[in-house]
This record gives C-alpha cells, sequence and structure tokens, in this order.
C-alpha cells in the first residue's frame, strides 16, 4: 500500500507541475500575441490643420543623412558591406 501511495503522489505531483508550466506558457503567448497585435491596431488620429507645414525642418533632416551616410562608409571600410550594397542603401537614403 505505501508504493500504491507513492505512485499516486508523485504522478500528482508530476501532473500539478505540467499543469502550472502549461498554464504560464499560456499566459506569456497571450501576452505577446496581445504586444503584436496592440501597435498594428490603428490609433484614431486628429487631421492636422491645413495652414501649418508637416515637415521637418530641412537642416535636421540632410544632418542626419550625412551621419547615416558616414556610418554607411565606415561599415563599407570594413568590409561589412559590399560595393553593391552601399550603393543601394546610399540610394535609399538620398531619395527619401
Amino acid at each position: 500500500m505505501p508504493g500504491l501511495l507513492r505512485g499516486v503522489a508523485r504522478t500528482a505531483v508530476v501532473a500539478g507541475t505540467a499543469t502550472a508550466v502549461s498554464n504560464r506558457v499560456s499566459r506569456r503567448q497571450q501576452g505577446r500575441w496581445a504586444a503584436q497585435q496592440a501597435p498594428e491596431a490603428p490609433a484614431p488620429q486628429a487631421a492636422p490643420p491645413a495652414e501649418q507645414p508637416a515637415a521637418p525642418p530641412a537642416s535636421d533632416d540632410m544632418t542626419s543623412k550625412i551621419e547615416q551616410l558616414k556610418q554607411l562608409g565606415e561599415l563599407k571600410a570594413q568590409g561589412v558591406l559590399t560595393e553593391a550594397e552601399f550603393a543601394e542603401q546610399k540610394r535609399k537614403l538620398l531619395d527619401s
């Protein structure tokens, strides 16, 4: 009888642990899915007034592009980017 009771107790512990782990994994996965779906939902946006320009200042934009070009040049010099990859990234950056 003690062997049977020990076996039943062990089975209960294993089943309880498996249930707890399964529930934790399910909650974690649901949290990840909720986090992924939240940014995809379009947020209601108010229409900007027609008189106000929405473009950022050109000097900040140009400074940012110059910094990015410098970084691309450094990556190319280090051998991280090939000539074709560098040219493609540079084209994308200058076209934006």
